[in-house]
Formats: C-alpha cells, structure tokens, sequence
C-alpha cells in the first residue's frame, strides 16, 4: 500500500507526499528488521535458558555418578590391600583372600551425559551459554572423559586376567549371585554388598585360596592394579571439582540473569 501511494505521489511529482511516503517506508523497514531482531534475539536468549537448564540436569547425574565412582573405588583399593596382606600371611582365612582377591579386579564405569553439550557445539551455540561458563569449566570437563579411560585400563589389566584364571567358574558365579555390587536409587553402583555368603564347598574355597598365593603373577600384578586405582580416585575427585565448578557458574549466570529480568 505504501509502496503503490509513493508509485503514484511521483508520477504526480507530490513532493511533499513523496517526504512523508519515503520516510513512512523507512520506518516501516527499519521497525520491521528491529522486531524481526528482537524476536530472534528473544529466541536465542530462550534457547540459551533451555541449555543452561539442561547441562543443570547432565551435570548433576554427572556428579551423583563420580560420586559413587570415588565410593566404589575406594572399596576396590581396600580389598587390593586386604588381597596384599592374606596373600603374604600363613594363617589367612581362605573365604576372606578369594572374596578380596575378586573384589580386587571388579571395575564399574558410569558414561557421562554429553547430548546437550554435543548437540550445543555441533549447532555452533556455545555463544547462548552465559558469558564466561565455557571458560569457567564446561570446556575442561567435557574435553576429556576420566571414567572410561580408567575404565579401560582396568578392564583389561594382568591382574584382573590373572586372578580370574585362578578362580574357578563355579565361585566366580557364587560371587555374582551372593557378592554383588550395592546400587543407589539411580542404579549407580557405589561399593560391594556387606554380606558376601559364598556358598561353595570349603575344600573349593581352600585350594582357590592356596592358588592365588603361589601364582607369581597375582602378587606381582597386584602391584600394578594398585598403581592404577590409587591413581583414579585423585583423579576422579577433580573431576568432581570441575563439575562443581561448572554447575556453579550456571547457578550464578542464572541468578544474574533472573535478577536482570530476562
């Protein structure tokens, strides 16, 4: 409608109709572009707040799940000392050494939740998240996943192969069925059952037992798998760290934020 008024003001040479239709045409763009700005700007700040309300939540499962790692490996460093000492002593209680020898080679492994971080970096996105949160953690942590590194050494470590060579099938399934892990209410495995009955024959128990001590290769590995574990739960508790971090600077982007209105 304009354009068709301004068409016909200077087929007319209306000069002043053709002022006032130029400069109602400009406004109608530059007003036009301004709301088509805000509404995308409006959009981004809505999607950022939906990131930051997401890697809340992934960061949080995150943590719980480090948590029980440090848990759970702290009891898998206690049996590979217990395993040490029995495996030295003459009086040591054949039930006890096989139930720490096996404790010893258990592994448990977590995957952190890294969709909304990866869906973020793939849609070039990392400009929504509130200034200085990338820097302040999020980048360290999701740049390197402890867990499944240290997962993978263990998994395939001389001392969980050794042990396991040792100790027959029939008490390997007796400590899955009677000595399994203990679970919290998000499944995350956190230590080992309290009560382990092993219920297999005491002369089975007594020959695994004297096995495990004169096979060279459980004490010399068993040096190993310690080196390993002691390293990990260092490792996992700064992992802790950064995600601490980082849900610190979500709460406080968030706080900011709330208390500037958007």
């Amino acid at each position: 409608m304009i354009l068709r008024r301004f068409s016909e003001s200077l087929k007319y040479q209306n000069w002043t109709a053709i002022a006032i239709e130029f400069v109602l045409l400009v406004a109608g763009v530059f007003l036009g572009i301004q709301v088509s700005n805000w509404n995308a700007a409006r959009e981004d700040a809505l999607l950022g707040e939906d990131y930051v309300r997401r890697l809340r939540i992934d960061l949080n499962n995150d943590l719980a799940a480090m948590q029980a790692q440090v848990a759970y490996y702290t009891e898998v460093l206690n049996a590979i000392k217990q395993t040490d000492t029995l495996l030295q002593a003459t009086d040591a209680d054949p039930r006890t050494l096989v139930i720490n020898a096996y404790r010893a080679t258990e592994i448990s492994y977590h995957p952190p939740t890294q969709a909304t971080w990866q869906q973020i970096v793939s849609s070039g996105h990392l400009g929504l998240l509130p200034k200085g949160t990338v820097e302040g953690g999020l980048a360290a942590y999701y740049s390197f996943n402890t867990g499944d590194d240290i997962y993978k050494t263990l998994r395939v470590s001389a001392y969980r192969e050794s042990v396991r060579d040792v100790i027959p099938m029939l008490i390997q399934e007796a400590m899955r069925a009677d000595c399994s892990d203990k679970l919290d209410e998000r499944s995350y495995a956190f230590g080992f059952t309290n009560t382990c009955a092993l219920d297999v024959e005491p002369t089975l128990l007594l020959s695994t037992a004297e096995a495990l001590q004169h096979d060279a290769d459980v004490a010399k590995t068993l040096r190993s798998q310690y080196s390993v574990v002691a390293s990990a739960l260092p490792n996992f508790r700064a992992t802790i760290k950064q995600i601490e971090v980082s849900l610190a600077a979500l709460q406080s982007a968030d706080k900011t934020d709330k208390a500037a209105g958007k």
